[in-house]
């Protein structure tokens, strides 16, 4: 296929309009057909056709009504569609969902059918997930938020999307995301795409998303469906979740499988669950894995009782504001009965850095090549893209470049040896002197520290100004971690990310559900246009 194929756009935001008023005119539709989704029952009374309300609505909550028979997945797929219409694209316009799903609708009834005739396939039986604009998904658009796959239409779901599908999740949509999961530029904002233009932070409308998960992040904080999906190379489940009021989890690398995921690297990308609380996300987590465990069957109030947890303090200090809720987040791990280890230190921090980006420069450009071949994308190869973006570079770069393309591009195949050097030495500085050697010589359950600091404002002519971040460690160690809300700055949410060991999913989502549980700590979004002394 030639690699000038696909779209030739003269504006990025025309095309988001429209694709936003195609959304609005489909909710709008299933509006009108919403009293027809709850299977007519004259024994039922008027409450049954009352108006649904999907804010904060937990998964364990959503079932209940449905196996009650006062909600129907029809039902609830029109209502979480009605509220993209509302508040996605019109009202605070968060610009988190960038393509619905025309099947979402005809996927919800056909599993009340099966309901209706006792099969009930479990948590996630009828429940509308969103899927980042990464992860492909049959028949729509999987373009990591570029404007070169603006057509891209994989024939087959992603494994982990099956696997959900499996699970009776109804797929509702896809998420915006930074474009190229902010592997394009060292310039980039995150939680803007060509494809999708700007997402926005719930809490504060001009405040930033953090990426690339950011529309996911957006999406779930503000219940534009009850849970959705991910993925994380350093970062972006952490950080979006983090900072929007999530719970987020970043799993061990390759619990999920890989395939059908638009890559950055071998070594750390994955997908993972982001929802409004820790049972939520371990429930899809149960969805995105199968067969690897329950992971909501550990969660207990008191499983912090005994646990050793080490506290960072080389992620804090930074803010004092962050460190004053962390210190009330700490006390309430010890009221939980956790041990607290304070401090502990990682003797490599933060040295991995730069054989970290050696790492993903080298495995960028070989997955996204043999991802653009293999799945007969409109362009076929890193250069064909590099040359495509200069070909538009008015839509597709108006705000900054391609110079970490560039960059990998410049670079050889997997047999360099100053690819297997860099990589080597990232795992021995992140895993073996660094995260894993802190676990095994304190004996740890666990390391906490602050997720990040708040949201700043979204500047695309400056780009972001990350501040903080506790997560780098595990991304490049490839072991899981988790945050958990904690608190607020002026109403920006901040999380207590917590760090384990390999394959150690069950222990820390049962580790943060006790902590959630004694926190209490989320609050919805309010769409503020900014942040206020009120706050």
């Amino acid at each position: 296929m030639a690699e000038s194929a696909g779209p030739a756009p003269s504006s990025s935001s025309r095309a988001a309009d429209k694709l936003r008023s195609m959304r609005r005119s489909l909710a709008l539709v299933v509006a009108l057909l919403c009293s027809s989704c709850v299977h007519a029952d004259k024994t039922r009374s008027p409450a049954t056709h009352a108006p649904i309300d999907v804010i904060e609505l937990e998964l364990a909550e959503a079932q209940r009504r449905m196996q009650t028979g006062v909600l129907s997945s029809a039902a609830l797929t029109a209502a979480y569609l009605e509220r993209i219409a509302a508040i996605d694209d019109a009202g605070p316009a968060l610009t988190a969902v960038v393509e619905i799903s025309p099947l979402a609708l005809t996927e919800a009834e056909a599993l009340d059918q099966e309901r209706a005739q006792g099969r009930v396939r479990g948590p996630l039986h009828g429940i509308p997930v969103l899927i980042k604009d990464n992860i492909d998904v049959a028949g729509m658009v999987n373009s990591a938020g570029s404007l070169a796959l603006a057509e891209h239409r994989p024939r087959v779901d992603a494994p982990l999307v099956s696997r959900l599908r499996a699970a009776g999740a109804v797929i509702l949509g896809k998420t915006n995301l930074s474009e190229w999961a902010n592997f394009r530029s060292s310039d980039s904002t995150s939680g803007w795409s060509s494809r999708g233009g700007q997402t926005k932070n719930p809490y504060a409308l001009d405040r930033n998303p953090c990426g690339s998960s950011s529309g996911t992040g957006a999406a779930i904080a503000a219940s534009l469906a009850a849970v959705g999906v991910g993925t994380e190379t350093d970062g972006s489940i952490l950080c979006p979740s983090a900072i929007q009021g999530l719970v987020g989890l970043k799993p061990t690398v390759g619990l999920i499988p890989g395939a059908g995921i638009i890559p950055i690297s071998a070594t750390q990308d994955t997908a993972g669950p982001m929802a409004r609380t820790v049972r939520d996300a371990a429930l899809l987590l149960n969805g995105m894995t199968e067969g690897t465990g329950d992971y909501a069957a550990g969660l207990d109030v008191a499983a912090l009782q005994g646990k050793r947890i080490g506290v960072l303090r080389q992620a804090m200090g930074a803010d004092p504001r962050l460190d004053a809720i962390t210190e009330q987040a700490l006390a309430s791990l010890r009221a939980a009965g956790a041990v607290l280890i304070d401090p502990v230190e990682i003797a490599t921090w933060q040295q991995w850095g730069e054989h970290e980006f050696e790492v993903l420069l080298y495995e960028f450009k070989d997955g996204i090549d043999r991802y653009l071949r293999e799945s007969g994308a409109p362009v076929s190869s890193l250069a064909g893209l590099i040359a495509w973006n200069r070909e538009h570079a008015r839509a597709v770069m108006p705000w900054f470049g391609q110079d970490v393309l560039e960059q990998a591009q410049a670079k050889d195949g997997l047999d360099a040896p100053a690819y297997a050097a860099a990589r080597a030495a990232a795992r021995r500085l992140a895993w073996d002197e660094g995260l894993g050697a802190t676990l095994t010589t304190h004996r740890l359950d666990a390391v906490v520290a602050p997720a990040m600091g708040p949201a700043w404002p979204t500047d695309p002519v400056l780009g972001d100004r990350i501040g903080g971040g506790s997560f780098g460690v595990a991304a490049v160690a490839g072991t899981p971690s988790l945050t958990v809300p904690m608190g607020d700055i002026h109403g920006l949410p901040v999380g207590l990310a917590f760090l384990g060991k390999p394959r150690g999913e069950a222990e820390l989502l049962a580790m943060g559900y006790a902590f959630e549980q004694k926190a209490r700590a989320r609050r919805a979004p309010t769409f503020r246009p900014t942040v206020t002394l009120a706050e």
